[in-house]
């Protein structure tokens, strides 16, 4: 049975509504893949078990590889796990961006991939008769002000001349009026865990030596005739080793100062009246994402309120913002889910897929889709598994991880890199002078100076407290409290860490060390 909104009120009637999990999570099975035990060869491995990973393992699995796909905690449980999942080549206002700062070859090649990807996902479902409410819907990227609708216009242009399925229309089924918007015909939706549930279980059915290993933390990955990864549980020899895993375990080639993480906030909204029939995205800051659910008529999905990780304030009122409104926006009858989600933008806003570094021959990776996953991952899939078989693929000049476009990367390049490192240098003069824990309510954290280590304290609703070194141990920024998730995130590269340390994304590989601290209250 759903949950009511009051039902779903955890903590009091302050408490943003809806149950605070992922629709996708709620409404597939869980994995409990074994760990790996003990050293293994194999073909390739492959870190990082999202929709990259898997997408790379089943092609290669497909053309006889033995593949070992190495996951920290469960496949699909991250960024993959909460997409809104949309599968479509329009993506915001970028092939305008890319005719101008690329070239039409690589901007051909971008648009040919995730068109291509969209209908690899369809064609997969079909051929495995996969039951994972997929379902074709019109996409639109759409602007409300008279003053952004050339940019409409020129983005339909330039997608209709990479021979994108473009138009320009002024009317939708929104139950509020725009000014314009870019329509693609024939795009796609689905629930990404049963989709990507089904191509994990025939690639661990059939992997010769290797398959899918979870609670396995990777900490190293050493290129060279053969490769290694080092892990906890045992090394994996391969001939290649893709690096799917968000964000790259290895960053021999700097991807830190190239990829900016951001955050955003997904809700489940019934509305007391039908659904709608397409796919919608507001591009403008800080963006409005609109899909259907194919499971129920009703139900939609609304994403926004997106912010660079660590910054922006109370990460609980972005909830309430959101909710706020798809209720002004819509006949919102009850709100059933909402989750936040985490992904990285590249500085030129296309993601890096392929040889991981210049110095390195057999280490491939798959980063920066900037919220546009399910096609992005999917062509980094099929990328990689040509790849790493020694096969050309027409999509390589495009995602080359070595490349560097300055007209394309200047501004974001600047910008990211100026917050990382304002917060490196000012985040010790920001914390608290002394660690007080007297003041510290239920519910509550705090940053403070301690000893030699700062100290990220938080007291949760049994009144025990946490506390661990506020310290990022990637390049020693210091965390900032995430209360919409309980969490610790940095500010400056986006590593996150739960609330006994833990890390929940990278770049950290390493946890946050415990502290022990003393309180009457504990």
């Amino acid at each position: 049975m759903t949950p009511s909104d009051d039902e779903t009120r955890e903590h009091g009637s302050d408490e943003p509504t809806g149950r605070h999990e992922s629709l996708w999570m709620d409404t597939a099975d869980r994995t409990d893949y074994g760990p790996l035990e003990g050293d293994l060869h194999v073909d390739t491995a492959i870190v990082g078990g999202g929709i990259a990973g898997i997408t790379t393992a089943h092609q290669l699995v497909d053309a006889g590889q033995s593949v070992a796909v190495l996951e920290r905690d469960r496949i699909l449980d991250g960024t993959t796990g909460r997409t809104t999942a949309k599968v479509t080549a329009l993506h915001g206002l970028v092939y305008d961006h890319l005719l101008e700062h690329f070239d039409e070859e690589r901007a051909r090649q971008y648009a040919d991939a995730n068109q291509t990807a969209v209908e690899h996902v369809a064609s997969t479902v079909d051929d495995l008769d996969i039951d994972c409410e997929f379902g074709r819907a019109p996409a639109y990227t759409y602007v409300e002000s008279s003053s952004d609708r050339q940019t409409v216009r020129a983005e339909v242009d330039a997608a209709r001349r990479l021979g994108l399925p473009a138009s320009f229309v002024e009317s939708t089924d929104l139950p509020y009026g725009v000014s314009g918007a870019v329509r693609f015909d024939d795009q796609a939706y689905f629930h990404p865990r049963q989709y990507l549930l089904a191509l994990a279980d025939a690639v661990d059915d059939g992997a010769d030596r290797g398959g899918i290993f979870e609670q396995t933390t990777v900490d190293g990955v050493e290129d060279g005739s053969p490769c290694r990864v080092s892990t906890d549980r045992g090394d994996v020899v391969a001939d290649a080793v893709v690096v799917a895993s968000h964000f790259p375990v290895e960053d021999d080639a700097l991807y830190f100062s190239r990829l900016s993480p951001k955050r955003s906030y997904v809700v489940a909204a019934r509305l007391a009246g039908d659904a709608l029939e397409g796919m919608y995205y507001d591009p403008m800051e800080p963006y409005f994402s609109v899909r259907p659910h194919a499971g129920e008529d009703s139900l939609v999905l609304i994403g926004g309120q997106n912010h660079r990780t660590g910054h922006g304030g109370t990460t609980t009122d972005r909830y309430r913002d959101l909710e706020r409104q798809a209720r002004n926006r819509f006949d919102v009858e009850s709100i059933e889910y909402r989750w936040a989600t985490q992904d990285y933008t590249s500085v030129d806003r296309v993601p890096f897929v392929g040889v991981a570094a210049p110095q390195v021959s057999d280490i491939y990776v798959a980063t920066g889709f900037g919220g546009w996953g399910m096609t992005n991952g999917t062509a980094a899939g099929l990328l990689l598994a040509d790849l790493v078989r020694g096969r050309d693929n027409p999509w390589t000049d495009v995602y080359d991880p070595t490349r560097f476009e300055f007209g394309a990367s200047k501004s974001d390049l600047v910008e990211h890199n100026k917050h990382a490192m304002k917060h490196l240098f000012e985040g010790y003069v920001e914390s608290h002078p002394g660690l007080d824990l007297s003041g510290l309510d239920r519910g509550e954290a705090l940053v403070a100076d301690e000893r030699d280590d700062p100290v990220a304290a938080y007291r949760n609703g049994d009144g025990q407290v946490h506390a661990v070194s506020a310290v990022c141990p990637h390049m020693g920024c210091l965390v900032t409290w995430n209360d919409g998730e309980e969490s610790w995130d940095c500010p400056c590269h986006g590593s996150r860490f739960d609330v006994d340390g833990s890390v929940l994304d990278t770049p950290a590989i390493d946890d946050l060390d415990a502290v022990d601290v003393s309180s009457p209250d504990q």
